[in-house]
């Protein structure tokens, strides 16, 4: 597995205990390391072994030390043998970071004729792990469970989505999201308590109005300007009339401006999210739609409308993704197509869908919007591969946070859409179009959402878990 650089890592901690003996637990440690080293092969993010614990305070040193190290996303437990459970009581206290529980042991067979009680000592997770699932349970720890052998690869790769999930976390705990301007008016799901979402998940939201924006954009010099468009030309099938000998230069130069601000205005700030409102562009001469998209090519999480919960959580799955990334973006539920015999959605967003998403490379084109009052945006068209995916939403509740999860089956268009000037995806909702849309709404989900080709329901079932929030599947 390829390694996602200069992620943090995993700590891998094994529980027993002295009752065994010195030279069982050499035994212990050795198979520890073995696991620990398995699990890191198939791992995107680095899993290192942290030690044997044995006693109430080994176990909450290694947890204070979680705590306290920036570059601990986490940590995977096992109890090689029996760990007695009231001796983790102050460890998992106070432990903060999320982890997972590995229930597995160190041989997978049982060896029929030459099993004795040295074996049994040895492979005792059978029980020791309940012991430990108790406890957890008891103090009320929200944690994921992983059951099956360590070599088996299915059980690797539950893993190594663990590690992506809790490399998500970590970016939300840090994440900085910055509005241009308030949400769109009147609409209702975009709000939400952003003291409460920094309280509970971490993140940070601030506005800034739009004129920081364009005072960064006309820093830019022409130059920069003009290599960018390039880029264009290089990277998409640009329309004609974009073209420098194309009468509509201008605007491509103008998207450019704003896609160049946008980066610095972002990097200068530290922020790995943004949205904005069709509503609030003053000093901007089009809504930024190519320089959106490309943005959220790049990693950075974005939601149209103001709607600061979906920016950060395309970041965060963006994070989840990196560096095995089929597509992730931000996305609308639009229109259906309601024929009995294959109902599908089609998905999309007046400009902002993200071209990791595309079957094929995109055409950089102008046509007009007709809301915004603006000239006509430039912005990248194209058709959604197919495969599984699944859409997402955070929604606030008024007392909580809540997340939900939708499986898809995109498919390709059955017939060519000429007239439709924007990127878009066109899904089947499972299990139905009926029960997935009716789950769907009585669960208060968005018409933003998340969409992904690569991070999975279970992953975001996992997350909710992390952050303690609900987590809905329709």
């Amino acid at each position: 597995m390829k390694k996602i650089t200069n992620a943090p890592s995993v700590w891998f901690v094994t529980g027993s205990q002295h009752l065994y003996g010195p030279e069982p637990l050499k035994q212990v440690e050795s198979n520890s390391r073995e696991v620990a080293a398995a699990l890191d092969a198939a791992a995107p993010v680095p899993v290192v072994f942290r030690g044997l614990v044995t006693t109430r305070e080994e176990i909450l040193a290694v947890c204070q030390a979680a705590n306290t190290d920036p570059n601990c996303l986490g940590l995977i437990f096992w109890m090689h043998t029996f760990s007695p459970g009231k001796m983790w009581i102050a460890g998992l206290t106070a432990l903060a970071k999320p982890f997972c529980h590995l229930h597995t042991q160190y041989g997978r067979d049982i060896p029929w004729a030459t099993i004795d009680m040295d074996f049994m000592n040895l492979h005792q997770a059978a029980h020791g792990d309940r012991e430990f699932g108790f406890t957890c349970t008891r103090l009320g720890k929200r944690r994921a469970v992983v059951a099956g052998h360590w070599g088996d690869p299915a059980v690797q790769a539950e893993i190594a989505a663990w590690t992506r999930t809790a490399l998500g976390w970590h970016e939300c705990c840090s994440l900085k999201v910055v509005r241009f301007a308030d949400n769109m008016r009147n609409v209702a799901v975009t709000e939400g308590d952003k003291v409460e979402a920094e309280r509970v998940l971490g993140f940070s939201v601030n506005t800034h109005g739009i004129g920081d924006l364009v005072e960064t954009m006309f820093s830019i010099a022409d130059s920069d300007v003009s290599a960018l468009c390039a880029t264009y030309a290089d990277e998409y099938t640009v329309a004609a009339d974009l073209l420098p000998s194309g009468a509509r230069h201008a605007s491509l130069q103008d998207v450019a401006r704003i896609e160049l601000g946008l980066r610095k205005f972002l990097k200068t700030g530290g922020f790995g999210a943004f949205c904005d409102s069709f509503e609030d562009l003053h000093g901007l001469n089009q809504l930024p739609g190519l320089p959106v998209q490309r943005l959220m090519a790049d990693g950075y999480g974005f939601a149209a409308e103001g709607d600061w919960k979906h920016a950060a959580l395309v970041r965060i799955c963006k994070m989840m993704a990196q560096g095995d990334d089929k597509g992730t973006s931000f996305m609308e539920d639009y229109t259906y197509h309601l024929d009995p015999n294959e109902t599908l959605c089609l998905g999309a967003h007046m400009l902002e869908v993200c071209p990791s998403l595309a079957a094929a490379k995109p055409s950089c084109e102008i046509h007009p919007l007709g809301i915004g009052g603006k000239a006509d945006p430039v912005r990248l068209v194209f058709d959604g591969k197919p495969g599984r995916a699944v859409n997402a939403s955070l929604v606030d509740m008024g007392d909580r946070f809540r997340l939900i999860t939708s499986e898809v089956e995109a498919v390709a268009p059955p017939h060519a859409l000429p007239k439709l000037p924007v990127a878009r995806v066109l899904w089947r909702v499972l299990p139905d179009w009926k029960t997935g849309v009716t789950r769907w709404i009585k669960a208060g989900g968005a018409h933003h959402t998340m969409f992904s080709y690569s991070v999975t329901a279970a992953q975001l079932a996992d997350f909710a878990e992390m952050a303690g929030i609900e987590c809905v599947a329709t």
